[in-house]
């Protein structure tokens, strides 16, 4: 009942109470990119939603105007040198994110869920697909994202997506939702231009 009605209306009434809420802060954001870099203040790219099917995310922009767009930040060469000075506050506070509550409005994404892929992400997918991740709608946050986030590899990711999507409840999605505050506030497991790094510097420790 909860997954089929009760997590869509959650996300509504979520959602609209962020829009009149986030406003004002949204909009000196807006304000702070234009004055920062050239370009838009809002960043749109092809991701995977439920089914597969496409949908255009919406981010504030957090990178300058040349920078190749449908490439995951960790497989760009020298990453940081394309993030602007406001682009990497807004990715280590994960405020990059907050114009997505449009995309849930427009039910394409959840509050909670795994976070969308990228089109070409053709791994992560396969792995989703195997666990029927892919079968529910992506998230702005979700249990990948309060158990390492970035420092995750491809396959751990995956394994935590189709975790949560076995066991979609309504107090799986508020113990997620508070830790995700909690993980935003302490700037946990964000890995610029880097993924896997949890994994990799266990093998690192284990060759030594």
């Amino acid at each position: 009942m909860y997954e089929r009605y009760g997590k869509r209306l959650l996300d509504i009434i979520l959602s609209l109470a962020a829009t009149i809420i986030l406003a004002i802060p949204m909009g000196l954001v807006a304000l702070w990119i234009k004055l920062d870099s050239p370009g838009p203040v809002f960043f749109k790219q092809r991701r995977v939603g439920k089914g597969k099917t496409h949908f255009n995310i919406l981010k504030f922009r957090t990178m300058r105007g040349d920078t190749p767009h449908d490439v995951p930040t960790h497989l760009l060469k020298d990453a940081d040198s394309y993030i602007t000075g406001s682009g990497a506050f807004l990715r280590k506070t994960s405020l990059d994110e907050l114009p997505q509550i449009y995309n849930i409005l427009a039910g394409q994404m959840s509050v909670i869920g795994p976070r969308p892929a990228l089109y070409n992400q053709y791994d992560l997918i396969e792995a989703r697909d195997k666990v029927r991740a892919n079968d529910i709608r992506p998230g702005l946050t979700g249990l990948a994202q309060v158990n390492g986030r970035d420092e995750l590899p491809i396959d751990v990711k995956a394994r935590y997506d189709g975790e949560y999507a076995a066991h979609v409840t309504f107090w799986n999605d508020v113990k997620i939702f508070f830790r995700s505050i909690t993980y935003v506030f302490q700037r946990r497991g964000v890995v610029e231009g880097g993924t896997g790094a949890m994994n990799q510097t266990k093998e690192e420790k284990s060759s030594k």
